[in-house]
C-alpha cells in the first residue's frame, strides 16, 4: 500500500450509498442538498463552494480557481458545461465529480501542490482523460508525473462490467474474455495509463470494491438504471 508524504494538506473523499444521493440531477434530487452539506460539512468544507461538472464522458480538463467556487453547488445548471474533470493548485478550492459504476481518479502533487480530480466512464477513458489531465498539470504547474500520487474511487469493476465484443476496437489489450463473454476493468485501464503517463507504481493506490457488487453500499447504473443516484468524488487542498 503506497503512503502519501507525511505533511498532506489535503482533504480526499468519496461517499456511499449510506450519505445519500450527491446528484441534482439524477435520481430523487430532493434531499440531494443537505446530503452534500452533511457530507462535505464532515470533512470541513461548505458545500456553496464546490466546484462541479456537467459530465458529458468526454476528456475535457479545466483549471478551476477561486473566481470558480460555488459552480453547480446549489443547482445543476451552474455546474462548467461540457468538461469531466479539474485541476487546481488553489487552497480552499473543493473540485468534484460524480459517478454511479463510472472510475473517479484522484491525483495528488506534494510538490506544487495541486491537485485533479477526473471522471472516467468506458468514453473517457477510450480518450485516455487521465494522461490528458496529467499532462495539463505538467503545462500549469510543471509537475513531474513521478511526484504524483493517484487513487481510485469505487467503480463497477471487471468481475460485473459485461461489454459487448466492440469493445475490443476501443481496449484490444485489457478485455477479459469469460464464457464468450467480454469483461472491462476501468480502474486497471486507468491504472496502466498512469503509469504510461510516468507515475510510479508505488504511488498508485489500488482499486476500490465493485460498485454492482456491492450495490448495497453504493449507487449502481448497471444495476438500478439512469435514475439511480450518485456518489460524490471530492477533493481540496487546505
Amino acid at each position: 500500500m503506497p503512503k502519501l508524504p507525511e505533511q498532506v494538506n489535503l482533504i480526499i473523499a468519496f461517499s456511499t450509498r449510506r450519505h445519500g444521493n450527491m446528484s441534482l440531477y439524477y435520481g430523487n434530487t430532493s434531499e440531494a442538498l443537505d446530503n452534500r452539506r452533511n457530507f462535505l460539512s464532515s470533512l470541513g468544507i461548505d458545500y456553496r463552494d464546490l466546484i462541479c461538472a456537467r459530465q458529458i464522458h468526454g476528456d475535457k480538463i479545466k483549471y478551476v480557481t477561486e473566481v470558480d467556487k460555488g459552480s453547480g453547488a446549489n443547482a445543476y445548471g451552474g455546474s462548467i458545461p461540457d468538461v469531466d474533470g479539474f485541476i487546481t493548485d488553489k487552497k480552499n478550492v473543493p473540485i468534484a465529480v460524480f459517478t454511479a459504476d463510472c472510475l473517479s481518479v484522484f491525483l495528488y502533487d506534494p510538490k506544487t501542490p495541486a491537485i485533479g480530480m477526473v471522471h472516467c466512464g468506458w468514453r473517457s477513458t477510450k480518450e485516455n482523460i487521465v494522461a490528458k489531465a496529467i499532462k495539463l498539470m505538467q503545462e500549469r504547474f510543471n509537475v513531474d508525473p513521478k511526484n504524483l500520487h493517484a487513487g481510485f474511487g469505487s467503480s463497477i469493476r471487471s468481475c460485473c462490467y459485461e461489454v459487448s465484443k466492440e469493445f475490443k476496437d476501443y481496449f484490444p489489450k485489457d478485455l477479459i474474455e469469460k464464457d464468450g463473454k467480454f469483461y472491462l476493468g476501468l480502474a486497471a485501464v486507468n491504472k496502466k495509463q498512469l503509469t504510461d503517463a510516468g507515475l510510479k507504481d508505488e504511488n498508485i493506490f489500488p482499486p476500490q470494491v465493485c460498485t454492482f457488487c456491492h450495490n448495497d453500499e453504493f449507487f449502481s447504473y448497471r444495476k438500478e438504471g439512469m435514475d439511480c443516484g450518485r456518489m460524490m468524488s471530492v477533493m481540496m487542498l487546505k
